[in-house]
């Protein structure tokens, strides 16, 4: 007797579930922001199909029934789940929407090893994953999910709705464009085969390196003490994750950093190079003074229109807003208007 594929298919899921890590999750709340009164909160974890476990928060409207529209949120590049992502998370849930924040492959609560990595491709499925986990949720409506991509993460959130349909709205906040950062550094400064060959020698080192001591090399996080001569950006990032505002013991930027090889991958992946082919819908959202905004801007100019939807990419700009301003100040990140766009593209 032959199994069908579909057959292959439900199994293997089954035994991806069935051979979950063992995660160590937190009880206790543990996040940068209170908790609100008008959400019941859960921890939950999902597999990604590359068999690593993640762990995620899961927040839902108190006394809410029926199938409810559902969102998954990610970010910044470097945080947990405890931090922006779960704000943005619980403000969403506060106005209808089943949420997750989650923590990414190889960090916070979330498993995989080596820990600290990243991964263009993990990265981008580790949205997907989470999909997975809420259009088979039954107190979720399979035809109303989106994504919510914060920082670095607003980039891969763009780069998985252009491979999975399924995400009907995505909200890439405050956006870094990974890819182009890591192969050009800010500004594009370095674009140019000669200056990525050097870093690509500097990368190649260090796995040697780290080949050889038998454990990768952490690239260090936001310093502990800010140079005289530091940028406003990365004195925003200092007051962020090295204060009470936003430090947390699991957030690799507020302690050791990624692995020091992690760039070695995102050099050869252009995130964008797909975006234009979204027909769902993507809403672009930054500060007119962050450091990041040209990432924002040049990726929206990717975008395409979808014929009968004129009004499904949008860009918006805060006016006055840094960079960090989007990741917690919530006088200034437009909730109100961010609901009406998942509102509106998830019927």
């Amino acid at each position: 007797m032959t199994t069908g594929i579909a057959g292959l298919n439900a199994s293997n899921q089954k035994e991806n579930r069935n051979n979950m890590e063992n995660l160590t999750l937190t009880k206790e709340w543990d996040k940068t922001f209170p908790k609100s009164d008008k959400i019941d909160h859960s921890k939950v974890t999902f597999v990604n199909r590359y068999g690593i476990t993640l762990a995620a928060d899961m927040y839902k409207p108190k006394g809410a029934t029926g199938k409810l529209p559902a969102i998954a949120v990610c970010g910044p590049f470097g945080a947990v789940k405890e931090q922006a992502a779960g704000l943005y998370a619980q403000e969403m849930a506060e106005r209808g929407f089943l949420t997750i924040a989650f923590d990414p492959s190889f960090t916070g609560e979330s498993g995989g090893t080596p820990r600290y990595m990243t991964s263009p491709d993990i990265n981008t499925e580790d949205f997907s994953a989470a999909v997975d986990y809420l259009v088979t949720n039954p107190e979720v409506d399979r035809e109303k999910v989106g994504i919510i991509g914060i920082c670095g993460w607003g980039g891969i959130a763009i780069n998985a709705a252009a491979s999975d349909p399924r995400i009907k709205a995505t909200l890439a906040s405050t956006m870094y464009d990974m890819s182009r950062v890591n192969a050009n550094d800010y500004f594009d400064a370095e674009d140019s085969a000669e200056a990525r060959n050097a870093l690509r020698e500097k990368l190649a080192t260090q796995r040697t390196e780290d080949y050889l001591n038998g454990t990768p090399k952490l690239g260090g996080g936001v310093p502990d003490i800010l140079p005289d001569d530091a940028p406003k950006f990365l004195r925003d990032y200092y007051d962020y994750y090295k204060t009470k505002r936003g430090y947390h013991p699991r957030s690799l930027n507020s302690n050791g950093g990624r692995n020091a090889t992690s760039p070695i991958p995102w050099i050869n992946f252009p995130l964008m190079s797909r975006a234009g082919e979204i027909e769902n819908a993507v809403m672009i959202l930054h500060g007119e003074k962050a450091h990041s905004l040209y990432f924002g801007s040049d990726a929206y100019k990717k975008l395409t229109v979808t014929p009968g939807k004129e009004n499904n990419k949008l860009f918006m700009v805060i006016p006055g807003a840094s960079h960090t301003d989007l990741y917690d100040q919530k006088e200034i990140i437009p909730f109100a208007l961010i609901d009406k766009f998942f509102s509106e593209n998830m019927k």
